[in-house]
C-alpha cells in the first residue's frame, strides 16, 4: 500500500471512529444514562472497585487497575474480566497500569513513603514482582509512562521543592530516581493529580510531558531525554487553589498536544479547563470552546489528527478540531481513557465501570 493510500485509509478510520460517538441512537438506554447509539457500551466487571489506571492494548484486550489493590484484564472485547490483583495488594491504591501486551503489565500505587510502589507482570497476572517501594517518606509518586517496552520513567509530587522522577531501562524490573538538578523549581503548593493515570505521558521515544495544578499558575514540564532534564511553561487552565489545574495531557506526536483539567469538586465550576499546543507545550492556548465541566483523561483517537475523547465524573466530551472545539457525546461518569493502535478505546471509573466503544 503507497504511503498516500495510506494515510487516507487512517483518516478515513479515526473519522469513523468519532462519527460512533454521535451516531443516532439504536441500542436500549444503558444504565439510566439515555440513548447509547454507537458510543460507550458499559462491561460486566464484577467490583465496585473505582478505576483510574487504564491500558488499551486492542479492542479484544485491556487492562485497568484501581482503589482496594485491584487489577483487572480482559481478552475478549470486555464480556469478560478476569481478578489478577497483585497478592497481598488490598491496602494499596493503583492509579496507573502501562500494558505492553496481555501477558506483560506495569502498575503503580500512589501515596506517601512506602504506599508508592510499582509491581510488574510477565505471565498476565498470574504472578507479580515489587520493583519498587518508595523509601523515601517525602516523596509520592503520581503516574508513570512508557517509551518503549524497556524504557519508562514515574513521577513523583516535589522532594526539596523540585519534582523527582523514577526511571527504567529493563522493563519496569528495575527502577532508579534520576538527579534533579536539571528539573525547574516546583511552585508553592504545586503537585501533580493522581486522577487518571495521565498527568505524566510521552510520544516517541524521548518526549515526555507532566502536568500541574494547585499553585499560582497550571504548568507543563517536558523533556526530550527521557525525563533527564526539563523545560517548563505556563498554562491558561485556572489553578490558584489545591483542587484546580491540568489533571491530564495527550500528545500525538512531538509537537501536538492536548491539556484537560479544571476542578474537581462538583460543586466547583471550571471554565477555561482544556489547552492545545502545537509545538511541544511551549506555548498553549485555551480551547475556543473547552469541554463544560471539570475532565481528569484524555486521549487522541488512532491515526488521525483531529479527534479527540475527554471524559470526566460528569461526562465525555469529542473534538474533531484537534482540541479547539468540543462537544458532549454522553453523561457517564468515567475517570480516565485510552485508546489502541487498531482503534479500540476503552474508559474507567466509579463503581467498577468500564467501556469500550462501540
Amino acid at each position: 500500500m503507497s504511503m498516500m493510500r495510506r494515510t487516507v485509509a487512517a483518516g478515513l478510520c479515526a473519522a469513523a471512529l468519532a462519527a460512533v460517538m454521535t451516531a443516532p441512537a439504536q441500542a436500549r438506554p444503558a444504565d439510566g444514562e439515555g440513548r447509547w447509539g454507537g458510543g460507550w457500551r458499559l462491561t460486566e466487571s464484577g467490583t465496585d472497585a473505582r478505576f483510574r489506571g487504564l491500558a488499551a492494548v486492542s479492542r479484544g484486550t485491556a487492562w485497568v487497575a484501581g482503589t482496594k489493590g485491584t487489577v483487572l484484564r480482559t481478552r475478549d472485547g470486555g464480556r469478560s474480566w478476569r481478578d489478577v490483583s497483585p497478592p497481598g495488594a488490598q491496602g494499596l491504591e493503583f492509579r496507573d497500569v502501562e500494558a505492553f501486551d496481555a501477558r506483560r503489565a506495569v502498575v503503580l500505587a500512589i501515596g506517601e513513603g512506602e504506599a508508592s510502589r510499582v509491581f510488574r507482570t510477565d505471565d498476565g497476572g498470574a504472578t507479580w514482582s515489587e520493583s519498587f517501594r518508595n523509601d523515601d517518606p517525602r516523596a509520592f509518586y503520581d503516574c508513570m509512562t512508557f517509551f518503549d517496552t524497556r524504557h519508562g520513567i514515574a513521577l513523583s509530587d516535589p522532594v526539596d521543592g523540585r519534582y523527582r522522577i523514577l526511571s527504567t531501562g529493563d522493563g519496569g524490573r528495575s527502577w532508579r530516581v534520576l538527579p534533579g538538578e536539571r528539573m525547574p523549581v516546583a511552585q508553592p503548593g504545586e503537585a501533580a493529580f493522581a486522577a487518571s493515570g495521565q498527568c505524566l505521558v510521552s510520544s516517541g521515544g524521548r518526549n515526555a510531558w507532566f502536568a500541574t495544578g494547585g499553585a499560582a499558575t497550571a504548568r507543563v514540564f517536558h523533556s526530550t531525554d527521557r525525563g533527564r532534564s526539563w523545560t517548563v511553561s505556563g498554562t491558561p487552565v485556572p489553578a490558584g487553589d489545591p483542587a484546580r489545574g491540568v489533571f491530564a495531557l495527550a500528545f500525538r506526536d512531538a509537537r501536538h498536544g492536548l491539556a484537560v483539567g479544571g476542578d474537581y469538586r462538583p460543586d466547583q465550576s471550571s471554565p477555561y479547563a482544556a489547552a492545545v499546543t502545537g509545538d511541544g507545550g511551549s506555548r498553549w492556548a485555551t480551547a475556543v470552546r473547552p469541554p463544560a465541566a471539570y475532565r481528569s483523561g484524555v486521549t487522541w483517537l488512532p491515526h488521525g489528527h483531529r479527534a479527540a475523547l475527554a471524559v470526566g465524573p460528569t461526562g465525555t466530551d469529542l473534538t474533531t478540531d484537534a482540541g479547539r472545539t468540543w462537544r458532549s457525546v454522553d453523561t457517564g461518569s468515567y475517570d480516565t481513557v485510552d485508546c489502541a493502535p487498531d482503534l479500540g478505546c476503552w474508559a474507567a471509573g466509579e463503581k467498577g465501570r468500564i467501556a469500550r466503544l462501540g
